[in-house]
């Protein structure tokens, strides 16, 4: 086994574990977790009332930019262009991180069952259980999975500017969840640890082809053509 390829199975068995142990906290209420996620969610929920401008800005990122089924098209478009190239294992692969995110992240709401937070004055609104954050779990996952796709000869320049683009959508993301009062912390950490779980796993050892991830993970030295 390569070593690229050894890192991404640690890294995302890692995160596994890490959600697995973050999950029994939440289920179990561990009162110095619970503490800190209210005090977070208060604090930010004062914000937000304070400074509707702002909250109109975090709803249009949220509920728009980066929302689930945004990331979704996202993902459905590189499908659709490396299967009509001829790249079909690559394109179902992405295809197949994208579902395995939404079957656990939903799996998990329904297990878990965990309310979201609840205020007098809410600033914007969200149905179904909480505990993971779909939001922060799919944009993990796609954003992940598109810079897997990114050509090996790319310019540096421009990996570094993806990288730039999924880091700032991955982390933005979560925090309009929690400016908006519809997430807990917890919540959305739980989100980005499994996203990276599901990325991790599905990029490394790729298409038994000998091209596994590469050192520049999680980009493939394949890429959209």
């Amino acid at each position: 086994m390569r070593n690229d390829d050894l890192h991404m199975r640690r890294t995302g068995i890692g995160c596994v574990l890490a959600a697995v142990a973050l999950t029994v906290l939440v289920v179990a209420r561990w009162e110095p977790l619970l503490s800190l996620d209210g005090r977070i969610a208060r604090d930010l929920h004062a914000r937000a009332v304070a400074d509707p401008g702002t909250t109109h800005l975090m709803r249009v990122l949220s509920d728009w930019v980066w929302d689930p089924w945004t990331m979704r098209a996202l993902a459905a478009a590189a499908c659709v262009t490396l299967w009509w190239r001829g790249d079909r294992q690559r394109a179902l692969r992405v295809a197949l991180a994208a579902v395995v995110a939404s079957v656990v992240q939903q799996g998990l709401k329904a297990l878990v069952g965990r309310e979201r937070p609840q205020w007098p004055d809410p600033v914007d609104s969200a149905h179904y259980a909480a505990y993971p954050s779909g939001h922060a779990m799919t944009a993990t996952v796609v954003c992940g999975m598109l810079l897997w796709l990114l050509p090996g000869a790319t310019p540096r320049w421009a990996v570094a500017s993806a990288w730039a683009v999924a880091v700032v959508s991955v982390l933005g993301v979560g925090f309009t969840r929690l400016y908006l009062g519809v997430h807990w912390t917890s919540d959305v950490l739980a989100g980005w640890l499994l996203g990276a779980a599901v990325v991790a796993l599905a990029t490394c050892a790729y298409g038994g082809h000998g091209r596994a991830c590469s050192g520049r993970s999680p980009v493939s030295s394949g890429g959209l053509p």
